[in-house]
């Protein structure tokens, strides 16, 4: 049985909206430090929910990478509607997102905010097997093998802030997927989103939009090497690429939770008034 609520919000402010896109497993409240921070800098804000989140593994398993990609257009096409100048921020995989949506919209999309990007699970919490053999999944899902397993995150869960890491712990655990997420990724979702990462990889130069590039140097499942400096390598727009040292992967939520609004909202503010003069 679906436990799906619909949990995206819609904070409204000036002309310049920007659509927020979570990760894969997460809610929208991974991204709604970044929001409230990003409408009290003015901004008209709507952070969607991607199709198959917030319920059970069963509800996420039910969908592929291309209705999550539904979900972002449809978000995009909601809040083109209420601004004039439309900009695109995403976490871990909903980075990836981004950049698909301003590699299909070159004209709507006039700013990508890329947050920690998630091309390959690669971090150094990441045990070996799943850095070397997370392809397979793709196969597995072919043949329907391995269907009803998941890999199942172990601390520090993306957060190195302790604090926080207990909260947002305690309510994953306890099974609270539509405040938390979920604690553990099906392979199905998994292979879903080796997919989408291979696709948006052979994309890249075609985002000519600006890029805002933010990953920690210590990222705990995805390695900067691997997955931020890829998309400074390949996209074929402006970009610029900020190290957080105080992070682990959920930027958006951990320590420099207020650098990251900081450098956004001045990103988007430029490009804005860029836009304006």
């Amino acid at each position: 049985m679906s436990t799906i609520e619909d949990l995206s919000y819609f904070l409204p402010g000036n002309k310049n909206g920007v659509l927020l896109i979570h990760g894969l497993t997460g809610t929208p409240n991974e991204m709604r430090i970044l929001a409230n921070g990003l409408h009290k800098a003015g901004f008209t804000v709507y952070a969607i929910q991607l199709a198959g989140h917030c319920g059970t593994e069963a509800d996420l398993c039910k969908t592929t990478w291309q209705d999550w990609y539904k979900s972002v257009q449809d978000g995009a096409d909601y809040l083109a509607k209420q601004v004039d100048n439309l900009f695109v921020a995403g976490l871990s995989m909903g980075a990836l997102l981004a950049l698909k949506l301003a590699a299909d919209r070159p004209k709507q999309v006039k700013g990508v905010g890329v947050l920690a990007p998630t091309f390959y699970y690669d971090g150094w919490s990441m045990p070996f097997w799943a850095k070397k053999f997370f392809f397979l999944l793709v196969y597995f899902k072919k043949l329907g093998i391995f269907q009803k397993v998941s890999f199942i995150e172990k601390p520090p869960y993306g957060l190195k802030d302790e604090r926080i890491r207990a909260v947002v712990s305690e309510s994953m655990l306890s099974g609270d997927a539509a405040s938390a997420g979920l604690a553990g990724n099906p392979f199905p979702a998994l292979a879903e989103m080796q997919l989408l990462a291979k696709h948006v990889r052979q994309e890249l130069p075609k985002v000519t939009s600006p890029c805002l590039i933010m990953h920690s140097g210590n990222d705990d499942i995805a390695n900067i090497e691997t997955n931020a400096k890829l998309v400074e390598k390949l996209v074929s727009g402006p970009k610029q690429l900020i190290v957080l040292n105080d992070s682990y992967h959920l930027i958006t939520i951990d320590s420099q939770r207020r650098e990251v609004i900081k450098e956004c909202a001045s990103f988007f503010n430029n490009l804005a008034e860029g836009i304006q003069a």
